[in-house]
């Protein structure tokens, strides 16, 4: 039987990096990073992996896949050790090689390494030339191998300065974890993008991308990283070193918007509160005389939410998603229009027919698909349809991790809102405005990343930046 891989269906949506793991002082470090990965799994579906230490010897397994298609009980039982480094990968199409999954390790000097990374150097590729100039030899396209080969320079001067030498030369976003035979150290770029948290559990130590990893693993939340701190755990305990001057913070503001879990804690704020925030504020800007206000699910929902309580406008999921997609499907026929599209999410007639309908999304990115299913409703007698988009228009490449970059993919760089609107088939389309948007963050605009929408990049970007290590397509 002959099948087509459609391990994304919905392919226009955008996509994070990846997402960071990591656990010291643990009996069942392997097992508790599967959890923890598992809770990151919305931040990287390509591929997963995790390193183990027992103090004196490193293991590893990685695999495409999803984590429990990667990981079972015997490959668990595999990887002992109180210390743990785990990844999940994003979903691309061109580097979809496990030579590319990470944690990346190598050997140096008798010692063992391994690194995690969810960001984007915008420097990478000259400093790579330079390196492979004076003879290193890479074995990935990763920005993590990079680090290593950076950090080896000063290896003998102690994995702490390594790590320092390293971030000297690194420009872009970062969040990281090295791994060694005996301690860890994390790291986050001066300016903040990516996010990076300290937990605690038992008398040991966890870091991860996103508080919603300690929840599952019931460790208690005590911090996010500072942009700029390095932090170093080993038998001594924790400490933090914070390297050079102090840069502005650019905390990337399509974490809260999209891609971190509601349940997290992002940047000092509930991804939850701050997405009802945002469909409070639209219902402000945006008044429509409508029966009911639904989201695409699950990504507008929390919006929703916000909207219709401040509107006073019934919610309704008039959209089902579902989740039982695997990352195999039958080949469809060619009868089967958009089937990728109509497998995730099917209308439900009864709710939606003759009625006004607004509907609450948290991005447009590439308009296709919303096109298709606004084709959808209107095929089954919705009388009017509203969308509203709970941010501003993307019109700007993000080259700090998130994997729109190229202005080409970003329907608002070249339409006006009202071609947009025209384009996916609406009888309104709005916006929330900056103002609103720097309202419900509850964080300092000067302190955020806007520049998918302002193009005003904190970090000098370099030409062929976007595509310098991750071979898009």
């Amino acid at each position: 039987m002959q099948h087509a891989h459609l391990s994304n269906p919905v392919s226009h949506r955008p996509k994070d990096e990846c997402g960071i793991f990591a656990i010291y002082g643990h009996p069942e470090a392997a097992k508790l990073t599967y959890f923890g990965l598992y809770a990151l799994q919305h931040r990287g579906q390509e591929s997963a992996g995790i390193v183990t230490s027992d103090g004196t010897r490193v293991r590893a397994h990685k695999g495409m896949g999803l984590v429990p298609e990667v990981f079972d009980e015997h490959v668990l039982g595999t990887l002992p050790g109180h210390m743990a480094l785990g990844h999940v990968r994003y979903s691309t199409t061109g580097s979809s090689l496990l030579v590319n999954a990470q944690p990346f390790r190598v050997m140096y000097s008798g010692k063992s390494f391994a690194v995690a990374h969810n960001g984007n150097i915008v420097n990478a590729r000259e400093i790579r030339e330079e390196l492979e100039g004076n003879g290193s030899i890479f074995q990935t396209t990763m920005d993590s191998e990079l680090v290593l080969h950076l950090a080896a320079r000063s290896f003998k001067s102690g994995l702490e300065q390594a790590v320092i030498d390293a971030m000297t030369r690194l420009e872009g976003a970062y969040s990281m974890v090295v791994m060694t035979e005996d301690s860890i150290v994390a790291a986050k770029d001066p300016n903040g993008f990516r996010p990076l948290a300290l937990g605690r559990i038992n008398s040991g130590w966890v870091i991860a991308s996103e508080t919603c990893a300690f929840d599952l693993v019931e460790a208690e939340f005590i911090r996010e990283l500072d942009p700029g701190e390095i932090l170093i755990i080993d038998e001594q305990g924790v400490r933090t070193v914070r390297p050079g001057t102090a840069t502005q913070r650019s905390q990337c503001i399509f974490e809260l918007i999209y891609f971190a879990r509601p349940d997290s804690t992002v940047f000092g704020q509930n991804v939850y509160q701050f997405r009802k925030r945002q469909g409070q504020l639209m219902a402000r800007e945006y008044p429509i005389e409508a029966d009911l206000v639904m989201p695409f699910p699950d990504s507008g929902n929390y919006a929703a939410i916000g909207y219709a309580q401040a509107a006073g406008i019934p919610l309704e999921m008039g959209v089902i998603r579902n989740h039982y997609i695997g990352r195999t499907f039958i080949q469809p026929s060619q009868s089967m229009r958009d089937f990728g599209v109509k497998v995730k999410l099917n209308p439900v007639k009864e709710v939606l027919k003759d009625k006004r309908v607004i509907i609450i999304e948290d991005s447009i990115i590439r308009g296709t698909t919303a096109r298709t299913r606004v084709k959808t409703l209107r095929k089954i007698g919705v009388k009017a349809l509203h969308m509203l988009v709970s941010c501003p228009p993307h019109r700007f490449p993000c080259h700090y991790g998130i994997d729109f970059s190229t202005k080409g993919e970003l329907i608002a760089a070249s339409k006006s809102v009202e071609e947009i609107r025209d384009f996916v088939g609406l009888d309104s389309l709005g916006y929330l405005s900056m103002d609103y948007l720097h309202q419900a963050t509850h964080i300092p605009a000067t302190d955020l990343c806007f520049a998918c929408f302002d193009g005003r990049y904190p970090v000098a970007v370099r030409e062929g930046t976007s595509k310098h290590c991750f071979e898009r397509e």
